[in-house]
């Protein structure tokens, strides 16, 4: 009775917990990622970006301001006063909860408490950072007073990343430029397979003439073909005609590229539509074309739309393709995926400015991918039921 159609499996834990499992491996680099591109590379560098997510205790070295321009006279002594993280841009505003004059005594005093410097020097510090250094005439001179303590600061981000990665002002060495780009060439080589992989598979599907079982079975073929066995006969050809160092080169790269896979899924779910509607519409007088506008393509949307994604995904990601087919020394067509590389091998230390570059990059593909995900799901299954 435990395999009766239609009665609950007792696995079903299982395979929420795996799904959940492969969710929380898929999210948990991109969030760290996303966080990662609002820190600056000293954050970076000394903790994780979950850290940063939380208060945070630190110890830190900060210097009260220079005297000799600073200080005031008040009856025999002299004053100088201000506050330590003002005087420290190094150190954002936070809450001093222990601090000290000596880097082995860092506890030494708590907030609002004085230390007794010598010679009749003091300085008290407060939670907030105020301070207040006050001696006679030789204690109060040359730098400003040391001071050590641990600190505890709130989350910080910096929008300063996008700044740089987004607004540079040097074109060859722009996020923005390669932005744009990508999206020149990522359009244009998702809607041309789509356009005509659609009246392909139509024609597969539902036409009738010599040669069709050779022309699937020759797509079906192509699916297994290595893209890096095309790259080189293929440029000769795109130089040979004059379109191999401009966008319509990678266009039509991308293109030929895509064509097998966007056919046999597009084919396959065409297949799979009632025939009695297009038997209806050519007994009422319908030529191909217009069962084609009118009925298949508003049917089919769900498998146009997860080729899309498919396409938009693999060709926005692209790296191998835009390097054989974008031939320019200018850097005035390069894309996102060549940008980081560049900055790979130019900035291989700023790992702020590669986080948000690489955030930049993958941006646009999640959008995109949530905003269609039930369409990937309904075209991909298409055809599996009949």
């Amino acid at each position: 009775m435990d395999n009766i159609a239609g009665k609950k499996s007792g696995l079903t834990w299982a395979v929420h917990l795996a799904t959940l499992l492969l969710v929380l491996l898929w999210l948990f680099p991109t969030v760290g990622l996303l966080v990662s591109s609002f820190r600056t590379a000293d954050q970076i560098s000394s903790s994780g970006w979950w850290a940063s997510l939380f208060p945070t205790e630190r110890n830190v070295v900060m210097r009260a301001a220079d005297p000799d321009d600073f200080r005031v006279a008040d009856d025999d002594l002299f004053v100088v006063s201000g506050n330590l993280f003002d005087e420290d841009p190094t150190v954002s505003v936070a809450t001093i909860s222990v601090w000290g004059t000596s880097s082995r005594e860092i506890s030494q005093y708590t907030a609002g408490e004085t230390a007794d410097l010598g010679d009749g020097a003091t300085i008290t510090v407060q939670a907030n950072g105020d301070y207040e250094w006050r001696g006679p005439d030789g204690e109060i001179s040359g730098r400003g007073q040391r001071v050590f303590a641990t600190i505890e600061a709130a989350p910080e981000f910096t929008l300063a990343n996008y700044e740089q990665v987004l607004l540079s002002g040097n074109s060859t060495d722009s996020m923005a430029k390669a932005f744009f780009n990508t999206l020149t060439v990522t359009i244009p080589a998702t809607i041309i397979p789509i356009v005509v992989a659609a009246f392909a598979a139509y024609a597969l599907a539902w036409m009738e003439f010599p040669g069709r079982a050779l022309l699937i079975a020759a797509v079906v073929g192509l699916l297994v073909v290595p893209l890096q066995l095309a790259l080189i006969p293929l440029l000769k050809l795109h130089l040979g005609i004059g379109i191999g160092k401009g966008y319509l080169g990678v266009w039509l790269a991308h293109t030929g590229f895509g064509l097998p896979l966007a056919i046999y899924l597009l084919r396959n779910y065409m297949v799979g539509l009632p025939r009695d509607i297009i038997e209806c519409a050519k007994v009422d007088g319908a030529t191909d074309f217009q069962i084609f506008t009118k009925i298949i393509l508003p049917l089919s949307f769900p498998a146009l739309a997860s080729f899309a994604i498919f396409q938009f995904l693999w060709t926005w990601n692209d790296l191998l393709v835009a390097k054989v087919f974008l031939i320019d020394a200018t850097g005035e067509t390069t894309v996102m995926t060549n940008q980081i590389v560049e900055l790979l091998g130019t900035r291989g230390g700023n790992w702020e400015i590669l986080a948000t570059a690489a955030f930049v990059s993958i941006a646009v593909p999640l959008v995109v991918f949530f905003a269609m995900q039930r369409y990937l799901v309904r075209g991909l299954l298409a055809g599996s039921v009949k």
